[in-house]
């Protein structure tokens, strides 16, 4: 019986020795690592303070305390950089449209900012491109256009977005993108189509044609009147147009009621007797004139 006892006390403390080897090994975290360099002082306290501790370890409860208070200089310096590197390359990014713009090209802005830009050009060719972000003709077609526009200093280029004046396009008739009109001076609208990048030729003659430059007698036209009209018809831009001269009013009241347009007030009225009398002498020359 002491034999067996004995035995079960030598077991039991070879077992209570193993679990404190144990607990000692597992006393330091997985996640720690000790470096020789001098950027690793605080490790090296950690450490020594844990073999301290897991020297004087008599069964107690050890607490570990990390302090924490010292930042990692280097992971945040290279957090705001890198933080600072993805904001300027988010903020330098440019749209397609915006790439390779040149001084004579602008982006209207609204109806009126399009009307003011025709009408302030003067005599100047001016060319509106109607194109859409998502367009992928107006893309192909962008970088050529800039280089137009370098070659053609003289020629004014205007940009519409279909995607933001949306009513604005369909008031002026523009449903195929992309979309140019040339406009200049009293001549007003020159010529209108559409094109890609595979039919830049047809772009290219009609800048050659009209690009010379032409005496035009009159005030510059810009659009048309009913081109102004249905624009100020249009609820959803801030437009207004007061036509010059109430013909078209009239025209289209008399369809309405379906009569005839009144003469003009500088229209005189001759008597019949006058008329017949005029006519006469007028044979009378005509045949004193042949017989001649």
């Amino acid at each position: 019986m002491a034999e067996v006892l004995g035995k079960t006390s030598l077991l039991s403390s070879w077992y209570g020795d193993r679990q404190q080897h144990q607990r000692r090994v597992s006393m330091v975290p997985k996640n720690c690592r000790f470096g020789s360099g001098s950027g690793n002082l605080p490790s090296l306290k950690l450490k020594s303070q844990i073999l301290r501790s897991s020297s004087e370890f008599q069964g107690k409860k050890l607490v570990f305390r990390v302090n924490r208070g010292i930042p990692n200089r280097g992971n945040s310096q290279f957090r705001a950089s890198s933080g600072a590197k993805m904001t300027l390359r988010i903020g330098s990014v440019q749209k397609w449209w915006e790439k390779g713009l040149q001084p004579n090209m602008k982006e209207v802005s609204s109806a009126q900012d399009l009307v003011d830009s025709l009408l302030s050009a003067g005599e100047k060719l001016v060319i509106v491109d109607f194109f859409s972000p998502g367009c992928g003709g107006c893309k192909a077609l962008h970088p050529k256009l800039c280089q137009l526009a370098e070659m053609n200093s003289d020629v004014q280029f205007l940009q519409v977005n279909y995607e933001e004046h949306k009513s604005m396009c369909y008031s002026l008739n523009v449903h195929v993108l992309p979309f140019f009109r040339f406009y200049r001076g009293a001549h007003g609208r020159l010529c209108s189509f559409s094109c890609t990048n595979a039919t830049i030729k047809k772009f290219k003659d009609a800048l050659a044609k009209h690009t010379p430059d032409r005496c035009s007698l009159g005030p510059t036209k810009g659009l048309e009147e009913k081109e102004l009209l249905a624009l100020s018809a249009n609820k959803d831009l801030s437009f207004t147009y007061s036509p010059k001269t109430s013909q078209l009013a009239q025209i289209t009241a008399n369809e309405e009621s379906g009569t005839e347009t009144a003469a003009s007030p500088c229209s005189e009225s001759f008597p019949i007797s006058l008329l017949t009398h005029n006519s006469e002498v007028s044979k009378e020359r005509t045949l004193t004139t042949s017989g001649r």
